[in-house]
């Protein structure tokens, strides 16, 4: 009986050793945990630092962007003035050349049609012939898709001119991706803003193609 009673003493002992080992080991593991999680709130503070800082890049990226847009747009702006002074100065000449004997220019006519606006650069016209001009500092392929589309639209918008016989005309300083042949194949006048005058590009046989 005795020699079983020192067993269970000694099983107990090992027993209560190996808890107090776990409890070590439970502990040193907890302290891992608590070192990982302190390490990882570490990084999360420096993420969400570099985040802010992306967001300030980010923001003040969008204000040079935004003001190298404004400066664009006005620079834009101002050659298209020019660039239209420039073509109005000369288009009655030109026109006449090619017999269409243009008398009158009208700059900037704006309107609205059934709440949508519209705005044509120059028209020229004679009585019974209006040409209608879009001034183009660089001018692509998708402005005269769109000047096209408008010229379709200009006996709606401009009912006083609606048993007029309507000619088109792009005006550019520099045209990009062919659009000056393109404008050509459509029919259109293409004019070329040069030094302090302007000319109509198409050859002599062109002939116009009324809207």
């Amino acid at each position: 009986m005795d020699a079983t009673l020192d067993e269970i003493r000694e099983i107990l002992r090992e027993v209560a050793i190996a808890q107090k080992n776990n409890e070590v080991r439970f502990q040193q593991t907890d302290e891992r945990f608590q070192d990982i999680e302190a390490r990882f709130r570490q990084t999360d503070e420096r993420f969400q630092d570099i985040e802010a800082r992306f967001r300030q890049t980010d923001a003040q990226f969008k204000r040079t962007d935004k003001r190298i847009n404004e400066a664009f747009e006005l620079f834009e702006g101002q050659w298209g003035k020019l660039i239209e002074s420039l073509v109005e100065g000369d288009l009655i000449h030109l026109l006449q050349a090619r017999d269409i004997e243009i008398h009158r220019v009208t700059q900037r006519v704006k309107g609205n049609h059934q709440g949508q606006n519209y705005e044509f650069d120059l028209i020229a016209h004679n009585g019974h012939e209006i040409v209608i001009i879009e001034v183009k500092t660089t001018m692509k392929a998708r402005h005269v898709k769109e000047f096209t589309g408008k010229l379709a639209q200009a006996r709606i918008w401009l009912p006083e001119y609606r048993e007029y016989r309507v000619y088109g005309a792009m005006a550019f300083l520099r045209a990009e991706e062919n659009s000056d042949a393109y404008a050509g194949n459509e029919r259109l006048f293409v004019i070329r803003a040069t030094g302090n005058s302007a000319m109509i590009v198409n050859p002599d046989e062109f002939v116009p193609r009324a809207f």
